[in-house]
C-alpha cells in the first residue's frame, strides 16, 4: 500500500473526504467538465467512486484499492476516475446510487460506477474487494475485464447503458404516481410499523436498525389525532431503547448513526449531525406529550455533545464524526474492565461496570460498549440506597471522569465542512428546545448558527450555497438546504418571534418554489433549474434515514400559511399530496414526514395571536403556556404592542389589540376565533 508524496488533482479540493484521497496513487479528478472531457478524447469510460469522509467501508476500499498501486495503475492506464462527496454533491449521488437501486436491488457507500463518458452507466455496485472473496467480484477483476470489452466491444457497453437509463427513467416517473391521501394512508402506515415494531427492544423492521426519528414524530402525532396509545407506547419503547443501548454514547453523548443489532447495543460508531437533529426533536416532542424527565434530559445532552464537539467558532456547525480511529472501528469508544477501573478505583468502578454492563470478556469484539439495556435503573437505585436523581448525579460524575480520559485517546476524524440542509435540521431542533424547554440559551445557539448560514452562504443575489469550508462557500444549494432552512427559521420565529426569521423563512420558500417547483406535473425536483443538469431529474420523497426535501416544504407550506393567511402556499402542500399520493399510499411507512404533513394539513389545528409587550411578564406567562406543550398543530404570533413589522407581514392581526391595556391572547380553532382572553387559566382552557 502506498500514497504518494505528490498530490493529486484533489488537493484543490475544501471536501474532507476528496482530500482524503488527495495522495492517492489514482489519478483522481473531482466530478468536472474536464474529467469528462478527458474521457471523450482519450476514448475512455468512467470509473465514478462516491462516498463520505466519515464512512467506514470507504476507508476500507481506500487502504485496500486506491492506495494500492495495481489498482491504480489498471485505473490510470484504462479509465478517467472521478471522486464525489456525497454531502457535497447529494445530486449526483441520488441520481446514480438510485440507478444502483435499480440495477442491484440494494445501494449503499461507498457507491461504485463504470459508465460511459456520456454519463451512461452500466455497472453499478457498493464495496469491492481487490481480489473476489466472499462470492464479491474483486475490482481488479471487474476492471481488467471492463476495459478489454470497452476496447472491442464498446458498442454493446453504450447500448447497455442506454438501457440502464431508459429503466431508471420509467422508475422516475413512478415517484410521480398521483393518488389520493387521506385517513384511511394515515391508518394504514400506523398498521404497518405496528405489524414491523420490535415488541422487545422498539425499533421497526430487521437489522440494521436505524434510528429514522421522523417516523417516532409521525407515531406521537398520530396518537394525539387519534387518541391511540400503542402509537404513543411504540414511541415511546423505541426512544427509551435506543437511550439504553450502545448506539447512544453515554460517556460523551450523542447517537451514533445506526445499531447492527436488534437490541441497539453495537453501532456502526460514526455520528451525523441530522441524527442528532432529529433525536433531539423526538425527544424533546416525547418529553412534551409525557412529561418524562429522561426525555428532556437525553435531548439537553444531544445539544452538549454539539454545542462542545461539533459547533465551529462563528456557530454553524460540523457534518460528522468518524466511527474509526487509528485504523479500527470504534476504538475510541470502547473499553476494557480494568482500563474502567483504574480510572475510577475499585469501589467506583464496580459500580460503573455493573450499571453500564462492563464484564470482563466484553461485548464487542473483547472490549466494552457501555450500555443500559439489562439494568433495572429503580432496583439499582434500591440497592445503592439511592434516589433516582442520586442515581443519575453519581452515574453523571463517573462517566465525567471517563470522559476526560477518552479525551486524552486518538479522536476519529471530524468532517468539519458545514452543510446548509444539516445545519436548518440542527437550528430547527434548537429553536424547538427553547421554545419546549423555556430555555433562551438554546435558542440563542440556532441564531447563532443562522446568522452564519445567511451571512456564509448565499450569494450576492440571494441565492443559496450548499457547503462551507475553509472560507470557501460552493454549489447551488438544493431542495433540501431550502427546506431544512426555511424549517429552521420557523422554529426560530416561533421561539424569538423575531419577525426577520418569518421574513427569511418567507423569501427562501418562494425562492425555492421559484427553482425547484414542477409547473406541469407538480412536486420539487431535486436540484434547481439553475444548477448542473444530469442524466435525469429526479423528484424525491422518501423519508429514509433524512426526511425528504419535498416531504418537509409540505408542512412548511402548510405553517407559512396559517402563520400568514396566504392560502396559496397551502395549495401547495395539496399539490403534493396527490403527486405523489399513488406512491405513498402503495407503502406509507416510507413517506411519515410527508404524512405528518397531511396530519397538519387535514387535521384540527389552531392560530394563535398574542397581543402584548414583549417584555410584560403576563405577556411570557402566555407565550410560555403555549409553548410549553406538544402542539404539533399549532402556530403562534406575537404582536408586540412596541412594534408594528409583523403586522405588515401578517395583515390579519392588524385589528387585534390589548384588552382594557392588558395583554390578550386570540385563539382559532379551525378558522372559527374565540373571543379573547385575559387570563391564563381562561387560556389553558382553550388550549385545552
Amino acid at each position: 500500500m502506498t500514497t504518494n508524496s505528490k498530490p493529486n488533482r484533489l488537493i484543490a479540493e475544501k471536501s474532507p473526504y476528496l482530500l482524503q484521497h488527495a495522495h492517492n496513487p489514482v489519478n483522481w479528478y473531482a466530478w468536472s467538465e474536464e474529467a469528462f472531457d478527458t474521457a471523450r478524447r482519450e476514448n475512455k469510460p468512467i470509473f465514478l467512486s462516491v462516498g463520505y469522509s466519515t464512512c467506514h467501508w470507504c476507508h476500507v476500499m481506500e487502504r485496500e484499492s486506491f492506495e494500492d498501486e495495481e489498482v491504480a495503475d489498471l485505473l490510470n492506464r484504462d479509465y478517467v476516475s472521478i471522486k464525489v462527496d456525497r454531502e457535497e454533491r447529494p445530486d449526483v449521488d441520488h441520481i446514480y446510487m438510485s440507478i444502483c437501486q435499480t440495477m442491484t436491488g440494494h445501494g449503499g457507500w461507498p457507491l461504485t460506477i463504470l459508465m460511459t463518458p456520456d454519463h451512461k452507466p452500466f455497472f453499478a455496485g457498493t464495496y469491492l474487494p481487490k481480489e473476489q472473496k466472499f462470492g464479491r467480484v474483486g475490482l481488479m477483476e471487474l476492471l481488467d475485464k471492463v476495459a478489454a470489452r470497452w476496447k472491442e466491444q464498446p458498442d454493446e457497453l453504450v447500448e447497455l447503458g442506454e438501457q440502464v437509463l431508459t429503466e431508471h427513467e420509467r422508475h422516475d416517473k413512478l415517484a410521480s404516481y398521483r393518488g389520493e391521501l387521506d385517513e384511511h394512508s394515515l391508518n394504514k402506515a400506523f398498521h404497518q410499523f405496528s405489524y414491523a415494531f420490535d415488541k422487545d427492544y422498539g425499533g421497526f423492521g430487521e437489522t440494521p436498525k436505524f434510528p429514522s426519528p421522523h417516523n417516532l414524530s409521525f407515531l406521537l402525532r398520530y396518537a394525539q389525532h387519534t387518541g391511540n396509545q400503542q402509537a404513543l407506547e411504540m414511541a415511546e419503547k423505541t426512544l427509551d431503547a435506543m437511550y439504553r443501548g450502545g448506539i447512544y454514547d453515554h460517556v460523551g453523548m450523542g447517537f451514533s448513526r445506526y445499531a447492527v443489532d436488534e437490541k441497539w447495543l453495537v453501532p456502526h460508531f460514526e455520528k451525523m449531525l441530522y441524527d442528532n437533529a432529529l433525536l433531539a426533536i423526538a425527544y424533546t416532542e416525547a418529553w412534551q406529550v409525557t412529561g418524562k424527565e429522561l426525555y428532556r434530559r437525553i435531548a439537553e445532552q444531544i445539544f452538549t455533545y454539539i454545542a462542545r464537539d461539533m459547533t465551529d467558532v462563528g456557530g454553524a456547525f460540523y457534518s460528522a464524526e468518524d466511527a474509526d480511529s487509528e485504523g479500527e472501528e470504534g476504538k475510541f469508544y470502547v473499553w476494557d474492565e480494568s482500563e474502567v477501573r483504574a480510572i475510577l478505583g475499585a469501589k467506583d468502578a464496580a459500580f460503573f461496570n455493573d450499571l453500564y454492563g462492563i464484564t470482563p470478556y466484553g461485548n464487542f469484539e473483547g472490549h466494552n460498549i457501555p450500555n443500559l439495556i439489562d439494568i433495572n435503573l429503580e432496583a439499582y437505585g434500591i440497592k445503592h440506597d439511592l434516589t433516582e436523581q442520586e442515581l443519575e448525579q453519581r452515574a453523571s460524575e463517573l462517566r465525567a471522569k471517563l470522559f476526560t480520559a477518552r479525551e486524552q485517546r486518538v479522536h476519529p476524524h471530524k468532517d468539519d465542512k458545514i452543510l446548509t440542509s444539516w445545519n436548518g435540521l440542527m437550528i430547527a431542533a434548537l429553536a424547538k428546545a427553547g421554545q419546549a424547554f423555556g430555555e433562551a440559551k438554546y435558542t440563542e445557539l440556532a441564531q447563532r448558527a443562522e446568522t452564519f448560514l445567511w451571512n456564509h452562504l448565499r450569494r450576492d443575489d440571494g441565492r443559496l450555497l450548499a457547503r462551507y469550508r475553509d472560507r470557501d462557500a460552493a454549489y447551488p444549494g438544493y431542495v433540501d438546504d431550502y427546506a431544512f432552512y426555511v424549517w429552521g427559521l420557523i422554529e426560530l420565529y416561533q421561539a424569538s418571534f423575531d419577525v426577520q426569521y418569518l421574513q427569511r423563512a418567507l423569501t427562501l420558500n418562494q425562492d425555492m418554489i421559484d427553482l425547484f417547483w414542477d409547473e406541469e406535473r407538480g412536486g420539487l425536483f431535486f436540484y434547481g433549474s439553475d444548477g448542473e443538469q444530469l442524466i435525469a431529474k429526479p423528484k424525491e420523497v422518501y423519508d429514509g434515514a433524512i426526511p425528504s426535501g419535498n416531504s418537509i416544504a409540505a408542512h412548511n407550506w402548510v405553517r407559512l400559511a396559517r402563520l400568514t393567511g396566504e392560502s396559496r402556499l397551502e395549495d401547495y402542500s395539496a399539490k403534493q399530496f396527490k403527486v405523489f399520493g399513488g406512491l405513498v399510499v402503495q407503502y406509507p411507512t416510507g413517506y411519515s414526514a410527508l404524512l405528518s404533513s397531511l396530519l397538519y394539513a387535514s387535521g384540527t389545528t389552531k392560530e394563535i395571536v398574542i397581543v402584548g409587550h414583549r417584555d410584560d411578564p403576563q405577556t411570557d406567562q402566555f407565550i410560555r403556556a403555549v409553548q410549553a406543550g406538544f402542539r404539533p398543530n399549532t402556530v403562534v404570533i406575537l404582536k408586540d404592542e412596541g412594534q408594528s413589522a409583523i403586522a405588515d407581514i401578517v395583515h390579519y392581526i392588524r385589528d387585534y389589540t390589548l384588552v382594557d391595556g392588558k395583554p390578550a391572547v386570540y385563539v382559532c380553532e379551525h378558522f372559527a376565533c374565540q373571543a379573547p382572553v385575559t387570563r391564563l387559566d381562561d387560556l389553558k382552557a382553550l388550549l385545552n
